[in-house]
Formats: structure tokens, sequence, C-alpha cells
């Protein structure tokens, strides 16, 4: 059995997209997966299970999220493994990167083209940088980046279908579950 954490895109943002971790960790567990758990209401959650494909696992519970919920839920899953890399290159940019005002780390459901990884890059900024790292995005944003934009470099139109973690959330995954 592999350990996977699933990350949720796009839940308790309002009213309409509502979706406790209780409920998650339910419906996960009715999908046919084990050991489920979750962290803090955003739309993280562990399991273990047989199955070897990642696009296959998301297919499953996307598919299960919709029939529970009535709105589609992308997912996006890693090994264990992946997110204890992602997490230690967290460490190793903020390492090179001190005084950063916040640290995001955009998980992706396909690890982008050259072309667009080029793009990402080319979009640093007074307000930070982004640096690509496999299915990884890494926002690096510095003091005074903050102009009222959700995405102050424009570079996360390049990513395909993403969500983003802080990097203390990332940290903090993994050191609970990997």
């Amino acid at each position: 059995m592999t350990t996977y954490v699933a990350f949720l895109r796009a839940i308790n943002l309002g009213a309409k997209r509502v979706f406790p971790k209780g409920d998650i960790r339910r419906v996960v567990e009715s999908a046919g997966f084990d050991d489920v758990d979750t962290h803090i209401n955003t739309g993280n959650v562990r399991f273990t299970s047989g199955m070897r494909s990642r696009e296959r696992i998301e297919e499953k519970i996307e598919a299960a999220f919709a029939a529970d919920r009535g709105f589609e839920v992308p997912t996006i899953v890693y090994t264990a493994a992946e997110v204890a890399e992602i997490a230690a290159t967290v460490q190793e940019l903020d390492d090179e990167h001190p005084g950063l005002a916040r640290h995001y780390v955009y998980l992706l459901k396909e690890q982008p083209s050259l072309d667009a990884r080029a793009r990402v890059e080319a979009a640093a900024s007074g307000a930070g940088e982004m640096i690509v790292r496999g299915r990884a995005a890494h926002a690096l944003l510095l003091p005074g980046y903050q102009d009222g934009r959700v995405d102050p470099l424009g570079a996360v139109k390049h990513l395909g279908v993403a969500t983003n973690r802080n990097a203390t959330v990332i940290t903090a995954i993994a050191a609970k579950w990997c």
C-alpha cells in the first residue's frame, strides 16, 4: 500500500462550495481508500491505496466528490515521498532567499511544458519570482508584493490546473504524514 496526499482545489471558499473535512474523509473512504485523514479545513487529505496510477486515483476521487457534493473538486495527488521532497525544496528555497514576505507552493496536476515553465520563471519582477520544480511551482514573494492582485507575478495562468498552499502548511503536512 502506498501513502498518498491529495490537495483539493476551490473548496470552502464561499457558501456554495462547502466541503467540511469530516465529509471529505467519508467520501474518500467510500471511494475505497484506507487510512484516511485530513489536515485543517483547506482540502488536504492523506490516504493509502494499492492503486498505482495517480491519474486513476484523481479520477476516482473527483468522481466521488462530484457525486457527493454536486460540483467538481479538482484533486491533485502526490505520493507521501513526493510531498516530502516538496517540503525539502521549501526549506532549501527559504534558506536561499532570506527575507521573503510569503512563500506559496502551487501544486500542479501536470508538470508544465518547458515553454510554460520558461514563461512562469520569466515573470520575475520586483514583487518576487516563481521557481518550478517538477509538479510544484514556488512563488517567492518579496516584502511589498501586495498590490491587491491575487497573482502579483502574473504567472499562475501558465501553470494549468493547480491549487496553492503556503509553505507552512506544506511543511506541516510533510512532518505529519511523510
